[in-house]
């Protein structure tokens, strides 16, 4: 078995570098820098799993005695991929088409080891209530849509426009902790429990 201290987490995203130190995972930071264009025709589950597969492959590549764990994360709505918005005109009109409406969130997970990529994904169905035009301006204006797939966060402020989610919590924040558990145990990297 390898001491945590041994993984990277490819991700710059402080959502998943809080998840992981929550479940008591001592890792290393390293961003992968790729490029995400999506694949003309590319379906949204082969796009994230492909991600993370570059994301671990990239960073592996200059440290390849480390295991590294990356993720990808995608909003799906109508079978269309939605990243982060480009400008915050964008995230009102992102917002505006997931309100009162369900859509799907796809984290995939890859872990690169010795040259060997395992990859997995949790897919969850979230249900946003009615929002108004005003409770749009306002989530928008807080910057807390800036940087997230689908414009907005579910452990902010926007948790509370989810009436319903079917899936899994952390895997819409952006780090699945159960497939990341499975995933880091078959790579041997102990999980050290957190004491409060």
């Amino acid at each position: 078995m390898q001491n945590s201290h041994s993984l990277i987490l490819a991700s710059g995203s402080p959502r998943r570098a809080e998840l992981l130190t929550q479940i008591g995972v001592s890792f290393q930071v390293v961003p992968a820098d790729i490029d995400e264009s999506i694949i003309s025709g590319e379906l949204a589950l082969d796009y994230v799993r492909r991600m993370a597969k570059e994301k671990a492959a990239t960073v592996a590549a200059a440290f390849p005695d480390r295991v590294v764990l990356a993720a990808d994360t995608s909003v799906i709505v109508d079978d269309e991929i939605w990243g982060k918005p480009l400008s915050r005109q964008h995230a009102k009109v992102m917002l505006s088409g997931l309100s009162g409406r369900v859509h799907q969130v796809i984290t995939a997970l890859a872990i690169c080891q010795h040259g060997d990529i395992t990859v997995s994904q949790s897919i969850s169905d979230v249900h946003f209530a009615h929002l108004s035009d005003q409770q749009i301006e306002v989530y928008v204006a807080s910057g807390d849509a800036d940087d997230k797939a689908g414009a907005y966060g579910i452990q902010g402020a926007a948790g509370c426009f989810v009436k319903h989610l079917s899936g899994s919590y952390s895997g819409v924040m952006g780090l699945p902790l159960y497939e990341t558990a499975v995933l880091l145990g078959k790579a041997g990297i102990i999980i050290e429990p957190v004491h409060e």
